[in-house]
């Protein structure tokens, strides 16, 4: 175990820390509470409110924690960290609640956890550390086959769930990973053809069912399909529209008519579709500052990753990095129709408790490595 002692955070690291990582991160979760707020109001009163909130502050908190040790030390402690998230995904199989169709989701009473997200962080690290012992020779099939089956694991106990969106998820964050890396390029293509063969089987495999097909492929006409899923495009298209360039806020519509389109028609519009709700209540403007704020934030942890003293801490940030740039395109790619419907959230907007925590530590990570790419001079 890891002595209390370590952590208390040294003041004179606490100085080096990324500040606009640090403001972008907060500027987007509270936009995401605002947001939650403004969408289920109507609904559900303060409820998403205070429990968005609730979940905010707990993350704070697991951010000091992160900050507070160095992320060295940790290095040593990954592999428990990751054959522990893999036991989790096995219990979820047994123990599990479903959730919209998968199985990937522990209730502790009220509280509700993802395990496949923990994972995610897990196998980053994972990755990351066993790339740095093999000194960058990835190429080697040895190596990559170590590689490979680590990424693999948790992505098969994930698809069993099944939860699509996760498994692309863990799949962009590997392959941003695996190229960074050094991996060759035709063993990337290669793996990229495995994959759509892969998808081709579980496509036709029944872990899929009929409704799920449905939800995946409503993007290509929403207006003729009559699914849930096709209704959910159609109105999320309707609520973006109706935003215009400043929004119902921005245009201080009256009270009755500010509560929004989405909130009314779009289902569950606080989570994989929460950028209908930010376009419609803050309009153009309001979407392009929350794009602003990401590439800040994206920006911001590639120069930190460049700038890493080791290779474990540059895989951390390569890894959050494709998470962010994956989830961004499709969240965002499947709420205008660009992109086939999954479950993937916006990343710190969308509510969910244990989404916000397990982004907040990966980007506390990211910031831990920050704070410790050079010595401190006494």
């Amino acid at each position: 175990m890891i002595p209390l002692s370590h952590f208390k955070i040294d003041f004179k690291k606490l100085k080096e820390i990324d500040k606009l990582v640090l403001f972008s991160m907060i500027s987007l979760i509270i936009i995401g509470i605002v947001n939650i707020y403004l969408a289920t109001e109507s609904k559900y009163g303060t409820s998403f409110l205070i429990k968005q909130s609730m979940w905010f502050l707990i993350c704070l908190v697991a951010l000091y924690f992160v900050l507070a040790i160095d992320y060295t030390l940790l290095k040593s402690y990954t592999p428990l960290f990751y054959w522990g998230s893999i036991i989790l995904l096995i219990l979820t199989m047994f123990i599990g609640s479903d959730i919209n169709g998968a199985r990937g989701w522990i209730k502790f009473g009220p509280v509700s956890f993802q395990p496949a997200e923990l994972a995610k962080i897990a196998t980053i690290m994972m990755l990351g550390k066993t790339l740095e012992e093999m000194n960058g020779t990835i190429n080697e099939w040895k190596n990559f086959f170590k590689m490979a089956v680590y990424a693999v694991i948790p992505a098969a106990f994930i698809v069993i769930q099944p939860d699509m969106g996760m498994t692309m998820v863990l799949f962009f964050i590997v392959v941003g990973i695996f190229f960074i890396g050094g991996l060759d390029i035709r063993i990337i293509g290669g793996g990229l053809l495995s994959l759509l063969i892969a998808i081709v089987i579980v496509w036709n495999s029944g872990l899929i069912q009929p409704y799920q097909k449905t939800r995946i492929t409503s993007f290509l006409n929403p207006e003729s399909d009559t699914s849930e899923s096709g209704y959910q495009l159609k109105h999320s298209l309707i609520s973006i529209g109706n935003g215009g360039t400043l929004g119902l806020q921005g245009n201080s519509i009256t009270k009755e008519t500010s509560v929004g389109y989405a909130s009314q028609y779009v289902p569950e519009v606080q989570t994989d579709f929460i950028f209908a709700s930010v376009a419609e209540q803050w309009g153009l403007v309001g979407a392009c500052i929350l794009l602003l704020l990401y590439g800040l934030l994206i920006a911001r942890m590639i120069a930190i990753g460049q700038t890493a003293k080791d290779t474990f801490g540059s895989i951390i940030c390569v890894g959050l990095v494709a998470y962010f740039l994956f989830a961004l395109l499709q969240n965002i790619g499947m709420t205008i129709g660009l992109m086939p419907i999954t479950g993937i959230t916006l990343p710190l907007i969308s509510y969910g408790g244990s989404s916000l925590l397990t982004t907040v530590m990966s980007i506390g990570l990211v910031l831990n490595v920050g704070m410790r790419r050079k010595k401190i001079y006494f």
